[in-house]
């Protein structure tokens, strides 16, 4: 049985067949997930020797009419089709920088039927300091998460002793470093790909609120708090 088979043979069971009946003329449940398999195929990338990566995070544009038939079983077909990346990344042996995501959602100007995928490969980030951010605590904000900056000097790369890791290949073990004061500056420590600034590469530059900074293919942007 393949990947699309299995796939659909899950959604029939978790909704005792109501798929079967409820798309006929409509977007197919299995359409989109051969539309991710086709994307991550189509912009999967080599980074290194033996390694390819490929995006991790999708989003589905569905017309509205779709997306009405499709929002009673949206977190069960989120899942599974997160499922479908896991699977197909194993299958053909491509690297995911961080966890499979696949969200759904309405684009007003699409016909029944029709339907769009966009897809990033975005790292899995952790930090050294997991508690809310504090009124007037400095942050990164990355992928719709805030980060704080918590230290004096905070560290970032893909090094397990980095005060926010970033799981990203094209991201060196000890990428660069943000020192808070006034201005707060990045500083690149010496990093493989370079960090970049608003779009320049920089060796040190001063942060200002929203200063957007660019390591391997992560982008973040700096709040003041």
């Amino acid at each position: 049985m393949g990947l699309l088979d299995r796939f659909e043979d899950r959604l029939d069971k978790m909704v005792n067949g109501a798929f079967a009946r409820a798309f006929k003329s409509e977007v197919q449940p299995v359409e989109l997930a051969a539309a991710i398999q086709k994307e991550m195929d189509d912009r999967s990338a080599i980074v290194a020797r033996g390694r390819t990566v490929t995006p991790n995070v999708f989003t589905l544009d569905l017309s509205p009419h779709d997306d009405e038939r499709l929002s009673v079983y949206r977190d069960t077909l989120q899942t599974e089709l997160a499922t479908v990346v896991t699977e197909y990344a194993e299958e053909q042996s491509y690297a995911l920088i961080g966890p499979a995501e696949v969200h759904l959602d309405v684009d007003e100007s699409l016909e029944t039927g029709i339907f769009r995928v966009h897809s990033e490969a975005r790292a899995a980030v952790v930090s050294a300091k997991t508690s809310d951010v504090a009124p007037g605590q400095p942050f990164l904000e990355i992928g719709g998460t805030a980060y704080p900056l918590v230290r004096a000097v905070s560290r970032l790369g893909r090094g397990t002793d980095a005060d926010i890791r970033v799981e990203d290949p094209g991201v060196s073990r000890n990428h660069c470093e943000i020192v808070l004061g006034t201005p707060a500056i990045v500083r690149d420590l010496g990093s493989t790909n370079g960090t970049m600034i608003d779009g320049s590469r920089v060796t040190q530059a001063a942060l200002v609120d929203g200063s957007t900074i660019v390591i391997g293919t992560t982008s973040m942007v700096y709040r003041t708090g």
